[in-house]
């Protein structure tokens, strides 16, 4: 099967798979009414009072305050531009370090997906986690940094990764610009918040949101060319970044239908033409020969 066509069938391949996707509800929001519920399954989606106003608002486009000051595990306060390289999107990632069981997750999720992924941290991307609590410390930092990179495997990446903490000023400029809400559980000395990781452009722009505790390396990988301005990846990465477009509803790449549908049309008048031009040599190859006669 030649190259193209080879391209246009996994992208088909990949429609049928994803075809599901459109009828998902946001991975990671935390949906609920204000009024009061007048069924069973009005009652499944009204919040428990402590998750009130805790969810994700997508604030895709907004610039990141550069500005703010982090302390980071050396114990040195740094503003947040200083992890922001020129060409490398930053994974972003509001969690807490002492956090007992999601954050965990969702760390383990980062780790696990961006290890199948080629690109390095460090060189061609930064991944920058930030605590939403106030009271942790550099070696709560520290402590959560050497566990994921443990489990990341690539100990020699440690200079992309990098683990903060902060005041609560500056944690709370940082999460409302993200659209990030949280509350404090005084009852339980916990944090409730949703599970997402963000994509963040090199001069500090929100581009991507993904949902959950599990990412695709597929859309981590395709998110990071992306947000990159193409300056990393293939051509075969930019043919199915055509392929595939960030659906902000379910913090996926899905399937671009239409663009599929356009290549598939190009690849076909192409080969017509091929064929076209095949039989008009031929003929006028015959048409020698039979003048040579």
């Amino acid at each position: 099967m030649r190259p193209g066509r080879r391209i246009l069938s996994w992208c088909l391949a990949s429609l049928i798979a994803a075809t599901p996707l459109a009828a998902q509800s946001k991975p990671g929001m935390l949906g609920y009414t204000d009024n009061p519920p007048r069924s069973e399954a009005d009652h499944a989606n009204v919040k428990p009072s402590k998750l009130q106003g805790v969810g994700i608002d997508q604030k895709i486009g907004a610039t990141l305050p550069l500005d703010l000051s982090f302390t980071d595990t050396s114990g040195a306060v740094r503003p947040l531009r200083d992890f922001f390289q020129a060409g490398q999107p930053v994974v972003l990632v509001p969690v807490y370090f002492t956090c007992p069981m999601l954050c965990s997750l969702v760390m383990d999720g980062v780790a696990s997906a961006l290890s199948t992924v080629e690109f390095t941290p460090g060189k061609d991307f930064q991944v920058v986690v930030f605590s939403i609590n106030p009271h942790e410390t550099t070696e709560d930092a520290a402590k959560k940094k050497a566990e994921v990179l443990k489990r990341y495997g690539r100990p020699e990446t440690t200079g992309g990764w990098h683990f903060l903490v902060g005041g609560q000023k500056a944690i709370s400029r940082l999460t409302d610009t993200i659209g990030f809400h949280y509350a404090y559980d005084a009852e339980h000395n916990q944090y409730s918040h949703a599970a997402t990781i963000l994509l963040v452009t090199p001069d500090g722009r929100v581009a991507r949101y993904f949902y959950g505790v599990e990412y695709a390396p597929r859309d981590l990988r395709l998110g990071l060319i992306d947000t990159s301005k193409n300056k990393l990846g293939s051509v075969v990465d930019q043919v199915l970044l055509y392929c595939f477009h960030y659906d902000p509803s379910t913090g996926k790449y899905s399937a671009a239908i239409m663009n599929i549908i356009r290549g598939g049309g190009v690849l076909t008048l192409l080969a017509i033409g091929l064929l076209m031009l095949v039989f008009w040599r031929r003929g006028k190859s015959t048409e020698s020969t039979l003048k040579d006669d």
